[in-house]
């Protein structure tokens, strides 16, 4: 049998190859997620002159330099407000706004507050690292209590967003959660993602072995890897509410598709699209 021997992969078309290699660190997740977006997209069919990247400040931010596509890297905060004015401006276009849990839920959550109220045709993934890795591991909207950071050294005491019940409570159209281990469950949804109109939101749990999983203990990339197939359930009988993240090896990790057409969401139906696809109530 001979040899198979390939110089090129499916995705190379959809990245900068001149700004690579990337800068993340080792054992972060978020070039997986950005290797299962590519995948998704390119599996598509849609037409890639019409697909754009918007992304804000932070690490995640930099997945809009990364990728081949029409892209723009905002100011902090401002991605989804950034975006919507893109879909606004050209209602053809798939908006995919890639950023962070700081980013998207701290100074921008304004932003997906009002989004989502108004089903903007917009797909929205945050890749939830706990804390603002950039900036030296500092606690965010999204960091578990107990947890360890450079601004909680005793631990966190305030209660964390659950973006999934936020997302299901605002009435979004798409709602996931998966972690940067679950990259076949991750790509099904960016898949069925791309294929929906409205407010759609995707939530990627990633390792930061630096900012976060250094301070409580979790290890390297791949040791809270392993904490994620260990802890990870999927159970469509767990409700948005009840989503609730600690990263505890004695609590379950909820994961899976809470809100989608075909389910209302344990009571939170998707609002339906308008006629143009870019505000459906």
């Amino acid at each position: 049998m001979s040899e198979i021997v390939t110089t090129t992969h499916p995705t190379d078309p959809l990245l900068r190859a001149e700004r690579l290699p990337h800068i993340w660190c080792p054992g972060c997740g978020i070039g997986s997620v950005t290797a299962c977006y590519m995948s998704a997209l390119a599996e598509s069919g849609l037409p890639l002159d019409q697909c754009v990247v918007v992304s804000g400040i932070g690490c995640t931010g930099r997945v809009a330099g990364y990728v081949n596509l029409d892209s723009f890297h905002t100011t902090h905060g401002r991605a989804i407000a950034f975006a919507t004015g893109v879909k606004l401006a050209n209602p053809r276009l798939q908006v995919t706004v890639f950023s962070g849990d700081g980013d998207l839920f701290a100074i921008g959550g304004n932003h997906f507050l009002h989004a989502v109220r108004r089903n903007t045709d917009l797909l929205v993934v945050c890749v939830n690292n706990f804390n603002y890795a950039m900036t030296g591991g500092q606690a965010g909207p999204t960091t578990p209590r107990h947890s360890f950071t450079t601004t909680t050294p005793r631990g966190a005491t305030d209660q964390p967003f659950n973006l999934q019940h936020l997302a299901a409570a605002l009435g979004v159209v798409y709602s996931a959660r998966w972690t940067a281990l679950h990259l076949r469950q991750l790509k099904t949804s960016f898949s069925q993602a791309l294929q929906l109109h409205g407010f759609r939101f995707v939530e990627v749990l990633s390792p930061c072995p630096v900012g976060f999983g250094k301070a409580n203990d979790l290890g390297e990339g791949i040791e809270e890897m392993e904490f994620y197939r260990a802890q990870g359930v999927v159970d469509r009988r767990i409700s948005p509410a009840e989503a609730l993240i600690e990263m505890s090896k004695s609590t379950p990790l909820p994961l899976g598709v809470f809100v989608d057409p075909e389910r209302q969401g344990n009571g939170q139906a998707g609002p339906a699209k308008g006629a143009d696809g870019v505000v459906g109530r």
